[in-house]
Order: structure tokens, then sequence, then C-alpha cells
């Protein structure tokens, strides 16, 4: 999911202004237009400025609620990192007074065009479109705080990573600095900021490998898993991605040692809990000896790129297979 798309929220200022800038100027359009009384050229006018202001305000706030996610349709993992980044219940009850606004708009437009299409006199309607602006003004100004909550949440969200949470999905693990990011970029199509110091990676960097109809999703996750209240912000949603999107884990082990091995191997195996097929990838082996690396074996281990993508996408076609057979028997 991308939400690189989310629509800035503007201030009630903002969409009250718009809303009346285009009502004078589609009544004037009106004005020009309209051959008859003065009332009957008076009805016409304010008829038209309500319409024009219950679209100008009825669009936007529902092209607030497309852009947001529906938050109950939500895959586990947005739906636990927006938990963990915003207050939920804040955002839900934001865009369910965004929807309250909208359905009030639409009410009382109808409520004022019925009203001035039945008037019989001038002061009338003037009366009723001086009493319709300040009661849909009033309207938008009782979600202020909601819409101020939504564009805070919007700059949050925008930051969220793009992950495909329906795609077979590998997470890349292990210590700070062990090559990571170094791997992603060089078995898929990622390009991760890489640099020679711990603790480079600022957020989640996914890539993809593809052979024939095999595509699989690979994601690089800092951290070390910590206590979760111990956390930071990027390494809580490291540990969702591999808790909610792992099929299968790639775990790095660096054999220079910028961390004891002893260390390396219980990380390993506190990512076994997770019961997700696991994967060794052995970096840095250019500059190691044979007989370190022949010394330490595991199963399913890796010394190079080529052979993790191979392996990766052995992965990517047992679980195809897997999911056509389900669908076959059904």
């Amino acid at each position: 999911m991308n939400f690189q798309d989310l629509l800035k929220v503007e201030t009630p200022k903002t969409y009250i202004d718009i809303a009346f800038a285009r009502a004078k100027k589609s009544a004037d359009d009106v004005r020009a237009q309209t051959k008859g009384s003065r009332l009957i050229k008076s009805r016409r006018v304010e008829a038209e400025k309500i319409t024009s202001i219950n679209s100008a305000l009825s669009k936007p706030l529902q092209k607030i609620l497309e852009s947001f996610p529906s938050l109950h349709r939500l895959d586990t993992f947005y739906l636990e990192l927006i938990k963990l980044t915003l207050d939920y219940r804040e955002l839900k009850r934001a865009l369910g007074a965004v929807n309250w606004c909208k359905k009030a708009v639409n009410k009382i437009s109808d409520q004022y065009l019925s009203k001035i299409r039945r008037a019989t006199e001038f002061e009338t309607i003037n009366a009723m479109r001086r009493e319709y602006y300040g009661r849909v003004s009033s309207i938008i100004k009782q979600i202020k705080e909601n819409l101020e909550y939504l564009e805070k949440a919007r700059k949050v969200m925008k930051g969220y990573p793009a992950i495909k949470t329906g795609m077979f999905t590998v997470c890349i693990c292990g210590f700070p600095n062990v090559g990571k990011s170094t791997l992603l970029a060089k078995i898929s199509t990622a390009t991760p900021e890489i640099k020679e110091y711990a603790f480079t990676t600022k957020e989640l960097n996914t890539g993809y490998v593809k052979e024939g109809y095999i595509k699989v999703q690979l994601i690089d996750t800092p951290g070390t898993l910590n206590r979760f209240e111990k956390m930071n912000t990027i390494e809580k949603m490291a540990y969702l991605a591999v808790l909610h999107c792992a099929d299968a884990i790639i775990y790095v082990y660096d054999l220079t040692e910028p961390y004891p091995l002893t260390d390396q191997q219980k990380l390993y195996n506190r990512y076994g809990v997770y019961k997700r097929p696991m994967l060794v990838y052995l970096s840095k082996t250019d500059v190691l000896d044979r007989a370190i690396i022949e010394r330490f074996h595991k199963h399913g281990m890796a010394t190079s790129p080529s052979e993790v993508r191979k392996l990766v996408i052995e992965l990517g076609r047992k679980h195809m297979k897997r999911e056509r057979g389900v669908v076959h028997e059904k």
C-alpha cells in the first residue's frame, strides 16, 4: 500500500473561502444569463450560490474520505502501524466527523434550496441566503480540530513504507551494518542508501526479485529485537513487518564480528520463534579465510548474493505451488 497520494487537508477557513468565491462567480454567470422579474432572478441566483457552495464543500470532504484508507479493511500490518504512530481512535473519530459534516452540508443545502425556490418575497430570499451562509460556515468550523488531526495523520502516514501485504515476502534480518542493505541492493530492484557505519537504515527498504511468474518482495528490517517498549519507531516498524508480513526470513551473519558471533547466534535463535523458513547469508566472505567459512555451516546457508537470490526464488516457487494447490482443491 502506498500512502503518498493522501490529499492535503486544509483548514475550515480555506474550504469556506474557496466555496464562497466559487459561489460568487457562479452567481455572476447566472445573473448575466437570467431574464425575468427581480424575484425570479433572485431565486435563481441565490439557488445557484447554494448549489455551488454545497458542491465546493462536499467534494473535497468526500475526497478526504476516499484518500484515507478504510480502517476496517486495512491489513494487520498497517493497522498496527497506525496504532503505533497515531491515535487510532482519534483518526477514526476525525474521519467520522468529516463524513458527518459532508452529510450535514448536503442536508442543509437541500433544505435552503427548497425554501428559496418557494419564497415569494425578495427580502425573504436574501435573509435565507445569509442564514444559510452562517449555518454552513458553522458546520464546517465544528470539525476544525478533526481536520487538523487528519492533516497531522497525513504527514505521518506519508512516511509509511510501501509494502505489498498480499505478496510473498522475505524479511532480511540481522545486526546493524552486517550487510543487509547491500544484499538487498545486489539481489533486487531496491537502491537503499548504504553507509559504512552502524544504524544507517532509517526506513524499511523494499525491493523485488522476479523470475518468470515468480515475484518475491524483500524488506530490509533494522533492529535487534529488543523488548518492544525499548525499540525506536523504525525498529517497531521492522518488528511489525516480520510479525505480520514475513513468509520467510534471511538472517545475515558477519564473521568479521563487528558484533560477537555468540550475540549474532542468540539473535538468530530469537528470530526462530516466528516459525518462518529461515535462510542464512554469510556476508563479507571476500575478506574471510576459507577455513573460517567452512567451519561455519548452517542449513540453507548462502555465501554469495546470487545464491541467496536462487534460494529466494525457490521459496517463491514453492509458495506459488502451495497457493495453486489450495485453489485447485477449492
